[in-house]
């Protein structure tokens, strides 16, 4: 896998836009809505609000993600799991470095949760932009939820043709949308110019203090404002540093403008309920059905670029060993960060389906929106924080511990939220934080389990055999995690049952702690008729395991690997083996000849 090649300063900031921005890019169409049900809205009440919201997009996506985190990558790589290699090299074993892999896995689930959440938010608060349409006003909610579960369903079918092509459209149509905020929002404040004073952060400061608790709450739904904003450094791989940055300059212009139009259009509009397509409607009639589709098309682009994040952090979450081996499939014949994940994407869309029906409007939705996306923001402030104190740029530790501080506060305001719904993302986030912790234990122990020789110890009893000269001709390979150490099944393949070739090589890939490169290292005459070769690959490297065995003049004849057969009384043990028996083994992930391979059953007891 190659990094992305330098586009034209355009051309960047158009692709930033398409796959990295629709999340945020779509949060005017419910944020400020949900506010005002909350909040009677009035002069002073919506200038803090707005300056809130304002402060909110600085600190925590300009401050946290623009300057400070995507600074900090790894080949160009950005994300949790890369903060995680960075802190592994830095901390000594002990609890700091556990510490910081919790934080990583509580990280990595709330992103997989929120690709439930964001879907099911963005796409149903545009389609309820359709009650504005004359003809339509009492349409009823079931109808909006169809035809939002219709628009998820063919987002989710297509997954697997790829979006290798639609790309290319993606910034064009975001660039259109953020050109529509700006001239709606431009045109709103001429209507009360006043507005442009919320941007002092005096006036959210007073909201904060005239409304006490109550002021503080609110922060759970401004938070709304910036959801996405963790994309800035998690998308930091398809694109680079500069290309996103310069893009995010220009949301940021068209996120100002429309959020204070949108505050606008309050003050003079005290009674509306769906602020953002009310303002449309009212600054150009003739414009609205154009402008709600354009606004459905963002939010499917937006979900769209959280369902190929959450691909990207499962494929990182199984090169790195803390995830069971999926089936996945590569949609792109250029471009390998393209992938699809089928199991992932059929329970991302009946999860989605699933909230829709559960919530029913998207203000409900929004009770359950912010824990993860808060929670997220926090881990990725403390752990920013512990590698600044490490590094020689120690001046950012202060501006590092600011924004974490904000990112907390926005937290302990969000929990007020779990009894309303908010207890779904961490449910949601549950699953494959058990499936983290199930997988990881589960391998130690089987590991411990299955008693693996040292290679000194095979050698002799091998030696013995290969010397007997009744090898049969051809090259056998055999996959192993480490060839110093051989596996149950090698000896039984080899010691136990005779089975010996002319050649046979031991294969072992070790991932690095980097995103990309692949080096690989021939160890000839380990032993009479034995070779091994070493692999190492970056975690984010997709391995063509044939081309590189020929690389090396190996033709294999027959591919030998182990498969474990778990007996246990142990619930947890139980549902590590339902775990083993339901994905891909090793050969299969790797997608290695068919034909070729022979599967040895070694039992085992946990």
């Amino acid at each position: 896998m190659k990094q992305p090649e330098a586009d034209s300063y355009w051309g960047g900031v158009l692709k930033s836009m398409g796959l990295v921005f629709g999340d945020i890019g779509t949060s005017p169409i419910y944020t400020l809505t949900v506010i005002v049900t909350l909040t009677k809205p009035s002069q002073e009440s919506i200038y803090g609000i707005i300056s809130l919201i304002v402060w909110t997009l600085i600190l925590l996506v300009t401050v946290e993600y623009a300057w400070l985190a995507m600074s900090l990558g790894r080949k160009g790589e950005g994300g949790t799991i890369v903060l995680r290699e960075i802190l592994v090299r830095m901390l000594k074993p002990g609890r700091k470095l556990v510490f910081v892999t919790f934080l990583s896995y509580v990280g990595i689930c709330l992103l997989i949760g929120d690709g439930v959440i964001t879907p099911a938010i963005s796409i149903l608060s545009a389609v309820e932009g359709m009650e504005l349409i004359p003809g339509l006003e009492h349409i009823s909610q079931g109808t909006l939820i169809l035809i939002a579960s219709v628009i998820a369903i063919a987002l989710f079918y297509f997954q697997n043709r790829g979006t290798d092509r639609m790309a290319a459209t993606f910034g064009p149509l975001m660039m259109l949308w953020f050109i529509s905020l700006t001239i709606f929002g431009m045109l709103s404040i001429a209507d009360h110019p006043a507005v442009l004073k919320a941007v002092s952060p005096l006036y959210g400061a007073r909201f904060l203090m005239d409304n006490g608790m109550a002021g503080f709450f609110v922060l759970s739904e401004v938070i709304l404002c910036a959801t996405g904003g963790e994309a800035l450094y998690a998308d930091m791989g398809h694109l680079g540093r500069r290309p996103i940055v310069r893009a995010w300059y220009l949301v940021f212009f068209a996120l100002l403008i429309n959020y204070l139009g949108q505050g606008a259009y309050i003050i003079t509009h005290p009674d509306a309920q769906n602020i953002l397509f009310g303002m449309a409607r009212d600054k150009a009639a003739f414009l609205y059905i154009p402008f709600l589709i354009l606004a459905i098309t963002a939010t499917v682009i937006a979900s769209q670029a959280l369902i190929s994040g959450v691909f990207s952090i499962v494929y990182q979450g199984i090169t790195t060993r803390i995830l069971p081996l999926l089936k996945i499939d590569y949609t792109s014949s250029h471009l390998k960060s393209q992938i699809y994940i089928a199991s992932v994407n059929w329970l991302l869309m009946a999860l989605v389906l699933m909230i829709m029906l559960i919530f029913r409007k998207s203000e409900n939705l929004a009770a359950a929106y912010g824990l993860a996306v808060t929670g997220t923001m926090t881990i990725t402030g403390i752990m920013m924080t512990m590698i600044y104190a490490r590094t020689t740029k120690k001046w950012k530790v202060p501006v590092a511990i600011l924004v974490t501080l904000v990112d907390f506060a926005f937290l302990i305001a969000n929990l007020n939220k779990f009894p309303h719904g908010g207890y779904w993302s961490i449910i949601l986030a549950s699953f494959p934080f058990a499936t983290i912790l199930i997988w990881t234990c589960g391998q130690k122990a089987l590991y411990r389990a299955l008693k693996p020789l040292d290679f000194e110890v095979f050698e002799v009893a091998y030696s013995q055999i290969y010397a007997k000269q009744k090898n049969i001709p051809g090259t056998a390979l055999f996959f192993l995690k480490d060839w110093h150490v051989i596996p149950p099944y090698l000896v039984h393949c080899i010691i136990r049952s005779n089975i010996i070739y002319e050649r046979n090589v031991l294969i072992s890939i070790f991932r690095t702690d980097e995103p990309y490169g692949v080096e690989n290292q021939l160890k000839l005459v380990l032993a009479s008729g034995l070779d091994a070769i070493e692999i190492h690959a970056g975690y984010m490297e997709i391995l063509d395991i044939e081309s590189i065995l020929k690389e090396n003049g190996i033709q294999e004849k027959v591919i030998f690997y182990g498969i474990e057969e778990i007996e246990t009384s142990n619930v947890i043990w139980k549902i590590f083996s339902v775990l083993k028996k339901q994905t891909s083994n090793f050969v299969q992930f790797n997608k290695l000849p068919a034909a070729k391979l022979q599967g040895v059953v070694t039992r085992v007891e946990m």
